[in-house]
């Protein structure tokens, strides 16, 4: 059985990226079975309820020259912290998992389609070096998770099932307000029985300890991060051409298969997925600091909890979900949503260029609120809708 699923698995893509940096588990749909929904009739289906947002797409457009300009900027001042970031977690998975993992069992690493995947390539890559101070026999997959809908649970079933002996960690690229962490938890709920067999797969660093890894964490909910800073993380300021040209996920029920995606091939000419990799690997394969052992929490302290409660209290919102916080989100929710207005906490930081380049675009309103949003440089409210009548 094992040998038939491991076969199985070896049939998935890698989307963008080579096919040993990462096993992409969604089932890859035409874009003919999708709907391309507009922003403003998809934020109304969303907030009365008619559609849950991971039943339908906007299809993604090109990035606008100034958009791409501005990334390369943001990639060009940050990628020597962020090689940095990486030899740092995988050093820290190093010494936590080397006395315990080898070529049979490797140390599986489960990246959060799709802002995980950047990340969980970067740190596969940094594994698998041999001329680093941390090498780990590692497997790379890239899974969908959904808020309110959780974990694909048949993909992460397909890797418990390859890797019976393995332990598990989670990748995403940052943490918001911690609502993928809370999804995360919930999923991961029906394995904290230590009767489960796959109880030691996930909660390998404590019963109830969920083994989330981020690049950024200012929600303060992972058990491993190279920071708490919201800072300009390059990833975060493109959507699939810098995530191996993979759309968000679409859920499927669990007994119909995967979760489902779209291969935007039309974008493939403007594609930075593997240059973006390639150059972050160059500047950690030329890092001279050594790397250094970060700090792991058992639980999560919610560290920015009172700030979203204070701004969801002072613009009247009900929906947290309406509140996008960290650059990375709050681009992205400028680029995927509609906005009624953006939060900063500087009026000319350098790391929120973009947001206020496409707030000037779209007519989005600004707001600085100075140092009562902080860590948070950027926070976007999403437009509250009502019902169509």
């Amino acid at each position: 059985m094992t040998k038939a699923i491991i076969k199985d698995l070896e049939t998935f893509g890698s989307g963008s990226y080579l096919a040993d940096d990462v096993t992409v588990l969604l089932d890859i749909v035409d874009k003919t079975e999708v709907a391309d929904v507009p922003v403003s009739e998809k934020e109304t289906l969303i907030q009365s309820g008619q559609r849950h947002y991971s039943d339908m797409l906007t299809l993604e457009q090109a990035p606008s020259a100034r958009h791409e300009q501005l990334y390369l900027q943001a990639l060009a001042q940050g990628k020597a912290r962020m090689a940095s970031d990486i030899a740092n977690l995988a050093y820290t998975l190093h010494e936590i998992f080397q006395a315990s993992v080898n070529e049979k069992t490797p140390l599986i690493v489960v990246s959060l389609v799709r802002a995980g995947l950047p990340v969980g390539v970067l740190l596969q890559r940094a594994l698998i070096d041999a001329n680093s101070a941390y090498a780990l026999p590692t497997k790379h997959y890239g899974i969908s998770i959904i808020r309110d809908r959780g974990l694909d649970p048949v993909a992460l079933q397909l890797i418990l099932d390859s890797h019976p002996g393995s332990p598990i960690i989670f990748v995403d690229g940052w943490t918001g307000k911690g609502a993928i962490y809370q999804q995360l938890a919930r999923s991961l709920k029906p394995f904290v029985d230590d009767r489960h067999p796959n109880f030691t797969n996930i909660f390998h660093q404590g019963k109830g300890v969920i083994p989330l890894l981020t690049l950024a964490d200012p929600a303060g909910v992972a058990w491993l991060a190279a920071s708490f800073d919201d800072w300009l993380i390059p990833s975060g300021l493109l959507n699939s051409t810098v995530s191996g040209l993979i759309s968000r996920s679409l859920y499927t029920e669990p007994h119909s298969g995967l979760h489902r995606a779209l291969f935007y091939d039309n974008l493939v000419a403007i594609d930075h997925s593997l240059s973006f990799i390639e150059q972050i690997e160059s500047e950690r394969q030329q890092l001279t600091t050594a790397p250094k052992r970060l700090a792991t929490f058992i639980q999560p302290r919610y560290s920015t909890q009172s700030i979203i409660d204070k701004i969801a209290t002072q613009y009247s919102i009900d929906n947290l979900n309406r509140i996008k916080p960290t650059i990375a989100e709050a681009t992205r929710a400028i680029l995927r949503r509609d906005p009624e207005r953006i939060l900063l906490a500087t009026a000319d930081h350098p790391d929120t260029t973009l947001l206020r380049h496409l707030c000037r675009d779209r007519d989005i309103e600004i707001s600085v609120l100075g140092a009562k949003i902080l860590p948070y440089q950027a926070i976007t409210l999403i437009k509250q809708r009502t019902h169509p009548t």
